[in-house]
């Protein structure tokens, strides 16, 4: 039986993250394999997955933060805001100076409101929008409230053809779950006036898990390893030791007394190093969320 935990892949270009997951299931020889986030087909790199009760984690680690490597391309715009989709306007940004490309990075750095792309997973009356997109129907997605807390611009390169010029940037991106860093890529487009969209994406780290844990599919066809599940909570949630009676408590899903480790989710252990739960705490009392290790 595979070892219930997580599988932190290395993700090729043109694979869907339901395509890993079916390959990783494949491998791991169970049907009980989800990811912590999607990455779309164009993006490299960190893809989160759980196998057996390491499912379990999956929700808790989709709200992590995030970091990418980014490059963006300013000049022309496409209709899915990245290098998959048709190409749309274009206009000549030789004119555009480093420093405006890095104030422009600047405003889109910190808590932002951001409309998502015309394709992506959102639903708008119950209808995910880039199945709208699909059929030419266009669908108002609502601004939502997301943070970059780096937006970091390591170079800027300048070509030119009979159309124009264009510029590149490559840039690091640390973010919350639930942003689109291609569109940051069109807004900051958008806000220098020529447009833009990103033409590449590598995802370096989804909260602790980061490239150097991350295994090729071809590696782990060769040696499937899993993170133990206890690892796995241990790196992501703060941690705390149970007491015997609070860990038959947390077995049986009823509340113990309170720590002092925040609000959750919190990692809870049995004295001898067995992951029990993840719990939140409330007003006077911590309450299991997800038991891994039910009595």
């Amino acid at each position: 039986m595979t070892d219930s935990g997580v599988v932190i892949v290395d993700k090729p270009a043109d694979w869907t993250s339901h395509d890993v997951v079916a390959r990783v299931r494949r491998l791991a020889r169970t049907r009980r394999v989800g990811h912590a986030g999607t990455l779309d087909p164009m993006a490299t790199g960190v893809l989160v997955l759980g196998t057996e009760k390491g499912t379990k984690l999956l929700g808790h680690l989709t709200r992590t933060e995030k970091v990418y490597e980014a490059t963006i391309r300013l000049g022309l715009t496409t209709s899915t805001d990245d290098a998959e989709g048709e190409p749309g306007t274009r206009v000549d940004a030789g004119h555009v100076t480093d420093a405006a490309v890095r104030t422009g990075t600047a405003a889109l750095t910190g808590t932002i409101d951001q409309v998502p792309p015309q394709v992506s997973a959102i639903k708008v009356n119950g209808k995910r929008a880039y199945a709208s997109a699909r059929a030419g129907v266009e669908v108002e997605l609502k601004a939502r409230s997301v943070t970059v807390s780096e937006f970091a611009v390591h170079s800027i390169r300048r070509s030119a053809d009979a159309d124009g010029g264009l510029v590149d940037i490559d840039a690091r991106v640390t973010c919350s779950s639930g942003t689109y860093v291609r569109a940051l890529a069109r807004d900051l487009g958008a806000s220098l006036g020529v447009g833009g969209h990103l033409t590449a994406l590598r995802r370096t780290r989804v909260g602790p898990y980061d490239l150097s844990q991350a295994r090729t599919l071809e590696q782990l066809a060769e040696e499937f390893t899993v993170l133990p599940l206890a690892r796995a909570a241990a790196a992501a949630f703060p941690v705390r030791v149970l007491t015997a009676d609070e860990t038959r408590k947390i077995a049986h899903g009823n509340r113990i007394a309170p720590g002092e480790l925040g609000a959750g989710p919190i990692g809870l252990f049995a004295p001898d190093g067995t992951v029990m739960a993840l719990a939140e705490e409330k007003p006077g009392h911590c309450k299991p969320i997800v038991v891994f290790e039910p009595a």
